[in-house]
């Protein structure tokens, strides 16, 4: 359907939907204010297009009077170059969206190839998202942090809650490489690490449904350093979800409850999230040229700091300013991560 037809369409189902809800109750009026709240600003933004448009037909009228040709011509410059720049916003805006992109999400960060060094970049890496997310508002929970003899990490993960957080953070999952000479060496010579990040929407229980019988429960004694409860207690918890062989262990908490609620908490995302890669491979002609955004096995990004520079390999994109993006300053990447995949998406639209 050609862009005008369209927007004709929402701008009708708007009225539609502001008479309706004069006379609705209920769960009726819920679900219509629900559908009015999501395309009112696309219909904001296509009566700026109509204004746009009305003003450049006026000013290009008023040109044939040589009296008025002056004045009007700055106006018809101005609203005509407008009027595709808004055009290309709306589509953007009618794009259809990933369900999961407005939930909040589960972050995963473990050291891979490199040893020590492989753990304390993961842990740096860990912080700064702690500090991006802090910086957006949204709150920020610890579930595991799981400390290496050298100070890294073995392994880490975080609820991120907050409105559009996994649209944000998604684009994150993948292996980030470090390039930098480790603390420990004494001959000044550049290593090589990776470290893989995992962001998966966070999911409700009537997203996954989850039987008793499916689980294989097994609790055991914390371990690492600190902490009364560590190795006195059997307060760490391992869940196993048998048809798919999903492994979930978790022992921040004291509580043997605790730790199963946050254990089932990421257990049921990473089965929501296996279910919405399925679904994806199975678009996956529709999805040619986005950016990746699930497969933990793709070098994403490398940060080198010896030239002080964030390369993401996905989008050719180099920043200098390498112990920025740690300290949370992640926003230039996101953005332009997300404006390459709406222009994927866009021309896959239009194609």
């Amino acid at each position: 359907m050609a862009l005008p037809a369209k927007l004709d369409r929402l701008l009708t189902r708007a009225e539609e939907l502001r008479h309706e809800l004069g006379t609705a109750d209920g769960s009726r009026f819920g679900a219509l204010s629900k559908e009015l709240a999501e395309i009112e600003p696309v219909v904001a933004k296509v009566t700026e297009l109509r204004e746009a448009e009305r003003a450049r037909d006026d000013a290009e009228a008023m040109m044939a009077d040589p009296e008025m040709r002056e004045l009007a011509e700055s106006e018809f410059y101005e609203q005509r170059d407008r009027v595709p720049a808004l055009e290309h916003e709306i589509r953007i805006m009618l794009l259809p969206r990933d369900a999961a992109d407005e939930r909040s999400a589960i972050l995963e960060v473990r050291p891979a190839a490199g040893g020590d060094e492989a753990g304390l970049f993961a842990a740096e890496l860990f912080r700064g998202y702690q500090r991006y997310a802090e910086g957006q508002g949204w709150r920020f929970e610890l579930l595991e942090w799981d400390e290496s003899e050298a100070g890294g990490i073995k392994g880490a993960s975080a609820s991120i809650t907050g409105r559009g957080v996994f649209a944000k953070l998604k684009f994150e999952s993948g292996v980030h490489r470090v390039q930098r000479v480790p603390a420990t060496e004494t001959q000044g010579r550049i290593h090589t690490s990776t470290v893989t990040v995992a962001v998966l929407p966070e999911a409700e229980e009537v997203d996954v449904q989850i039987n008793e019988s499916d689980l294989r429960i097994d609790t055991y004694r914390a371990s690492g350093a600190g902490g009364q409860h560590v190795n006195k207690t059997d307060s760490a918890v391992r869940i196993t979800h048998i048809p798919t062989g999903t492994v979930v262990a978790m022992q921040e908490e004291k509580s043997q409850h605790k730790n199963r609620a946050k254990a089932m908490k990421v257990l049921r995302a990473r089965i929501y999230e296996a279910q919405r890669q399925a679904l994806a491979g199975a678009r996956a002609a529709d999805r040619k040229g986005q950016v990746g955004t699930g497969d933990r096995s793709e070098r994403i990004r490398t940060y080198n700091f010896p030239q002080g520079r964030v390369t993401d390999h996905r989008i050719g994109l180099t920043l200098h300013k390498v112990e920025r993006v740690m300290m949370g300053e992640f926003e230039e990447i996101f953005d332009a991560l997300m404006a390459e995949d709406q222009a994927a998406r866009l021309a896959a639209e239009e194609a």
